[in-house]
This record gives structure tokens, sequence and C-alpha cells, in this order.
């Protein structure tokens, strides 16, 4: 690791930032999961749960990995971040606010992912850790 690696992955905002999508993406398989359990429950999971629950969890490990790869000290992992993190916060937005699409259970887990996802956008996009990339 050389050192502006060491000093971007010390960085406490990516620091931060590492905890964030790691817990999207423990929410995402948590929900997954808890899909799996009410599967036989149609007010609870429908086909369109399974689907978004689907998407979120692929996009929650892509989000992850690319966190990663900036804590490394990539600027095409911080660009990838930047991008995934600010169209997923907006289809949360967008998907989450269409009355009737998803059980209310499924809107407040898409809540929360929304503002774990949030937070991301506000971090990586601000000046102090695109100043860590400047180089």
């Amino acid at each position: 690791m050389d050192s502006r690696s060491a000093t971007v992955s010390e960085h406490p905002r990516i620091k931060t930032v590492r905890v964030l999508t790691g817990a999207y993406l423990a929410l995402s398989v948590l929900t997954l999961g808890a899909i799996f359990l009410l599967r036989d429950d149609p007010s609870m999971v429908t086909d369109v749960v399974w689907v978004r629950a689907t998407i979120v969890a692929a996009s929650a490990l892509l989000t992850f990995l690319f966190a990663r790869s900036a804590a490394r000290g990539s600027k095409r992992g911080l660009l990838r971040l930047r991008i995934v993190s600010a169209v997923m916060t907006v289809a949360i937005i967008v998907i989450v606010s269409i009355p009737g699409f998803l059980p209310l259970w499924v809107r407040l887990e898409q809540g929360v992912c929304g503002a774990l996802l949030l937070a991301v956008v506000v971090l990586v996009n601000g000046r102090h850790v695109r100043s860590l990339f400047s180089e």
C-alpha cells in the first residue's frame, strides 16, 4: 500500500463511507432473508418485492466493492461509488414514493437504505473526500 492509499484508507470520512456501505449491504441481504422467510404471505411478499430486493442487494454489493476500491485510493472506484450511490438514492426515493407499489415494511427498509446512501452521497461528493483524490 503506497502512502496515498494509506492516507485515503485511514481518512475518517472514508471509514464512515465503508461502514455505511457495509450497513447498506447487510440490510439488503437481511431483507432478502426476510423475504424468503415470508414468501408464503402474499400481503408481505410480492413478485415486485422479490425483484426489487434482488436489484437492491446487487447494487449494495457493487456499492460496497466500489467503496472498498476507493478506500484503497482508486479514483475510478470513487467515481463509480459516486455514480452508483447517487443513482440508487434517486431510484429509492422514486420507488418509495409510489403509493401501494411496495408493502409498508419494504418501504420502511428502503427508506433506511436511502438514508444510508444519502449519507454516502454527501460524503463522497464533499470537498474533503474529493481532495484526497485530487493528485
